[in-house]
């Protein structure tokens, strides 16, 4: 049986949850851009539409960050390694662990003291994760911490004052725009010590029909995985969303590396939740999500701006896809 203290849940009632959840998607519905929060996207059947995303073919983050992970495991090792001090990693957005546990199962190999705090708001993912770590590596100290990142970095300098190896992989950054990153890095590295490491996947700007493609696949997953969100907001908050009435559009800008995602209005309509009516004009948008692209120069000054330095970057075969391993500056 495990014991109950290898997990923390950041501790929020449902109603708050709910009162949280309901502000955002009232907040997102009614600007001039009408938005909703991605981070809302991973209930139990988003995350299984992610994870059936993540085997189309079109969808090549996953293969190339993989190919970095098999292939470049003892360089990433080697910018980590604190001359066998002790260290936590920390992986923000861990998801199902595919990638992380080629670099967990070298460490523990290598008998490194290591202990392993993978980070998601959602306990479902958390719950196989931890079995699957469990399962191939038993010997590794694994903490599952569910909740908001910036809250649960907080929370694991609580539990230790070892060194710091953040990864947040997936080009999960790019979800976040530019100016949202430098925010989001700084925030980070405030709560780090000098020589601490973050590695961050970006996903690199590439021929734009084949950025596209990732995001509107052929067997039409990426539009379930966003009609999900409406869903969830039927179920969840009693609201009357008619998903047959929406369509999935993405974009492109090969210039500034911008790929987004929206849902279009087929119909003039009006959507009911608690005791809020939305308007929807035909045609109009809902944005979804952004997936920023990046190039060399961009992260360079990224980690400048936010209190880091690059110290390596892994890219896969293609050169589509980079992890960079950064370390926090003296400030």
């Amino acid at each position: 049986m495990k014991d109950t203290q290898d997990v923390f849940v950041q501790k929020t009632n449902n109603r708050v949850a709910e009162d949280k959840f309901y502000r955002e998607v009232l907040e997102g519905l009614t600007k001039q851009q009408k938005s909703l929060p991605s981070k809302y996207f991973y209930d139990a059947e988003g995350d299984r539409l992610f994870q059936k995303i993540m085997e189309c073919p079109e969808y090549y983050l996953t293969d190339c960050e993989l190919e970095i992970f098999i292939d470049r495991t003892a360089d990433l090792a080697a910018t980590i390694g604190f001359n066998h001090e002790p260290f936590d990693i920390i992986e923000l957005g861990a998801g199902d662990g595919t990638k992380t546990i080629y670099l967990l199962e070298y460490l523990a190999n290598r008998q490194m003291d290591f202990r392993y705090l993978p980070v998601d708001i959602s306990v479902n993912i958390l719950t196989e994760l931890e079995l699957l770590v469990h399962a191939r590596l038993p010997n590794v100290n694994i903490q599952v911490l569910a909740g908001e990142y910036l809250d649960m970095i907080a929370e694991a300098r609580i539990l230790s004052d070892r060194r710091k190896v953040i990864l947040f992989l997936g080009g999960n950054i790019g979800n976040l725009t530019p100016r949202e990153a430098i925010d989001f890095y700084r925030e980070i590295s405030q709560q780090l010590q000098p020589g601490d490491i973050m590695v961050t996947g970006f996903d690199l700007m590439k021929n734009p029909l084949i950025v596209r493609a990732a995001y509107d696949d052929a067997g039409g997953i990426t539009k379930e995985f966003n009609l999900n969100l409406l869903q969830r907001i039927n179920k969840e908050l009693g609201a009357d969303f008619d998903i047959n009435l929406f369509e999935h559009y993405c974009s492109y800008n090969p210039e500034n590396g911008a790929c987004k995602s929206y849902l279009v209005s087929l119909v003039q309509q009006e959507v009911s939740f608690e005791d809020t009516t939305v308007g929807f004009e035909e045609g109009e948008t809902i944005w979804m999500e952004i997936s920023q692209k990046y190039s060399p120069d961009r992260i360079v000054a990224l980690a400048a701006s936010s209190g880091f330095e690059v110290v390596t970057n892994l890219k896969d075969k293609k050169g589509w896809f980079t992890d960079s391993v950064w370390r926090v500056v003296e400030q």
